[in-house]
């Protein structure tokens, strides 16, 4: 099975990129998020903003698991 980058829709706080970061690279979420506020304030919030604007619109989210039937 192919390894697919996502935005998560079950482990998100904005919109999901960094949960799906952690889950892409199996790595803690928060340490992700943490890293992304501080990457945020140390590059004067233009570029790291800019990217995760970015990602939100590139990275799809993940599809649902379930089937729904009427």
């Amino acid at each position: 099975m192919q390894k697919r980058l996502y935005r998560s829709t079950s482990d998100k706080k904005l919109a999901g990129v960094c949960g799906g970061l952690g889950a892409y690279f199996n790595v803690d979420p928060t340490v992700i998020r943490l890293a992304a506020i501080l990457l945020f304030v140390l590059s004067g919030f233009i570029p790291v903003g800019l990217a995760y604007i970015i990602a939100i619109i590139v990275i799809p989210e993940e599809p649902a698991t379930g089937t729904k039937s009427n």
